[in-house]
């Protein structure tokens, strides 16, 4: 189910649009979220930003047949990802490396918290992709919390710890409330939410929001060096991300027939053409096969991509696209709508761009 103009322009709502064609893999949103978020004790596995290579299994796991979300419009529980599905978290025989007068027979191992050694990781497939050489293909893919419109863990959590604030719509969950039921884990269909094992409790990507409060872009969209992550109101008819969803249609979310209606989305990567066995160039055939980026995408993929490839070419032949200056990011603030604000320099009792009342800390 995908979230249409009429459904959803009305209600608040601060999203993300990720440009896959820009997106290198560098891990530097990932690295940013982690250094902010996620130092303390049971956190050590948690990457709330990820970036993966796609295709792959991903993290956690083989994620995607996981299940959760809606079907029909019903509530479906989805099952709960294992701590060795998630990866990562793990302790290395540093000692042995380098201490242990072997650093020339052995090399560093990566063992999980019982010692056992590591079998998977949010990285673990990293630059694999699918395909035969010479037309193997594969592209990166950045995932967060999708603060969807109808989230399924907000419904899910029998405690009430979790909630959708009505100023932003970004999905949060109060922790002392939070029981530890772990049901939010196994309703999100993207399985994007993990469980602190030192403090019982699960925990999620919180969209940055006291930064927002601040007017200041997360953490992953503000440490991007190649200007693909977009951060808007989507709400707001003359935001950029609401454009790209909405008027030129070319953002689109994860999976949409999870029903869960997300709040992240993603301008499909354009695929390089197949070589043929002769080395030519196969103009008529995309390396990516379309059915595999509609089973990502859904249907709206092959519109999204054929809207994006005639903006090309109407510049080519000399003429403007606003779409492509909007894309190509001519200059940073273009990206962040109003969360413009340089995150070092916070300037209290000032108007917050959520909620219109003043914030007084930039938090994180």
């Amino acid at each position: 189910m995908t979230t249409t103009l009429d459904e959803s322009s009305a209600r608040p709502q601060v999203a993300l649009v990720f440009d896959l064609n820009k997106c290198i893999g560098c891990q530097s949103c990932s690295v940013a979220c982690k250094m902010l978020w996620t130092r303390k004790t049971g956190e050590e596995y948690q990457w709330w930003c990820s970036v993966n290579t796609i295709p792959g299994r991903g993290t956690p796991r083989d994620w995607e047949s996981m299940g959760g979300g809606y079907r029909d419009g019903k509530l479906v529980l989805g099952r709960e990802p294992t701590r060795e599905e998630f990866g990562g978290g793990w302790s290395f025989n540093h000692a042995e490396v380098f201490y242990g007068g072997k650093g020339e027979s052995v090399h560093l191992q990566p063992s999980q918290e019982d010692q056992s050694p590591a079998t998977w990781g949010p990285n673990w497939d990293e630059d694999q992709g699918a395909g035969e050489y010479p037309n193997s293909f594969f592209f990166y893919m950045p995932r967060i919390c999708n603060h969807c419109t109808k989230p399924a863990c907000v419904e899910a959590c029998p405690s009430g710890a979790m909630y959708k604030r009505e100023e932003d719509g970004i999905v949060l969950r109060d922790e002392e409330t939070c029981r530890g039921s772990r049901d939010c884990m196994r309703a999100c269909p993207y399985k994007k939410i993990y469980f602190n094992h030192s403090l019982g409790i699960a925990q999620h990507c919180n969209l940055c929001f006291p930064r927002l409060e601040q007017g200041v872009a997360p953490a992953c969209a503000r440490n991007c060096p190649g200007r693909l992550a977009f951060v808007g109101r989507l709400d707001d008819e003359k935001d950029t991300v609401h454009r790209l969803v909405y008027e030129w249609k070319v953002a689109l979310p994860l999976h949409p027939e999870y029903g869960t209606e997300p709040n992240v989305f993603y301008v499909p990567p354009l695929s390089p053409y197949r070589l043929n066995e002769d080395r030519s160039i196969d103009l008529e055939t995309p390396r990516i096969p379309p059915e595999y980026m509609e089973s990502i995408f859904g249907p709206s993929v092959h519109d999204a991509l054929s809207t994006i490839r005639s903006e090309i070419d109407r510049v080519r032949q000399g003429g403007k696209s606003e779409l492509l200056d909007a894309l190509i990011v001519y200059e940073w603030k273009s990206l962040f709508g109003p969360f413009t604000r340089e995150p070092a320099t916070p300037e209290p009792n000032t108007t917050s761009p959520i909620s219109g009342s003043g914030a007084e800390e930039i938090g994180g």
